[in-house]
């Protein structure tokens, strides 16, 4: 199938000696609440699994389907950087911070990391590079892109338990107009992005009319 990822940058990788390559994604950069998780991802080689794709692109039946594969045959990892971790550092830093935990999380450390986008992790200390628009182009990044998002989206599917109203379950944090109208009607709870915009000016117009 056209425009599906392939293991070009793994071969040309291992062409170079850097045998085993892991492929990092993160999820959740968007939202106004919860963690930044990130997955990193060594496929073996000789089991890589059929349709791995850009997570966006993937029904969740699939997207279940290729987790068990993926958890089954590669060394895998899932990690996250917390809300005050996000609003602390921002965003960027804190995606990076729980890069660099999954990575750390693996089994054995990679030769090699594939990492989606532009920039590399400062705290990145091993043989790297960026792959712009990489859960479409590598396998790797591809089969973290998928834990990654399942793994995000079920601990909002929790966090949903905890704070109804929100729809979480369904919109996983992202400011869409239910979740901006509860942000309105029921405030905002622990885990939301105090450092986000639409979070820090509710925060903002509830100090000016407390008496």
């Amino acid at each position: 199938m056209a425009n599906q990822p392939d293991d070009s940058f793994e071969i040309a990788a291992r062409a170079r000696g850097l045998l085993r390559v892991a492929g990092v994604d993160e999820v959740g950069r968007g939202p106004l609440c919860g963690p930044v998780t990130a997955a990193a991802v060594v496929l073996d080689p000789a089991y890589i699994p059929e349709g791995l794709n850009d997570s966006k692109k993937l029904s969740a039946k699939r997207r279940a389907d290729l987790v068990a594969q993926i958890t089954q045959t590669a060394d895998w990892c899932v990690a996250h950087a917390s809300v005050e971790e996000i609003d602390t550092l921002n965003i960027l830093q804190a995606s990076h911070l729980a890069m660099c935990r999954a990575i750390a999380g693996l089994q054995t450390p990679p030769d090699h990391v594939l990492v989606d986008g532009n920039r590399l992790p400062k705290a990145l200390r091993l043989s790297a590079e960026t792959v712009v628009k990489g859960d479409a182009r590598s396998v790797s990044i591809a089969a973290a892109s998928i834990l990654a998002k399942q793994a995000r989206d079920a601990l909002m599917v929790d966090l949903a338990q905890q704070y109804p109203g929100y729809g979480w379950e369904r919109n996983a944090g992202y400011p869409t107009k239910d979740h901006l109208q509860a942000l309105l009607d029921l405030g905002v709870t622990p885990v939301h992005r105090r450092s986000f915009k639409p979070v820090h000016n509710i925060l903002c117009q509830a100090k000016t009319v407390t008496p």
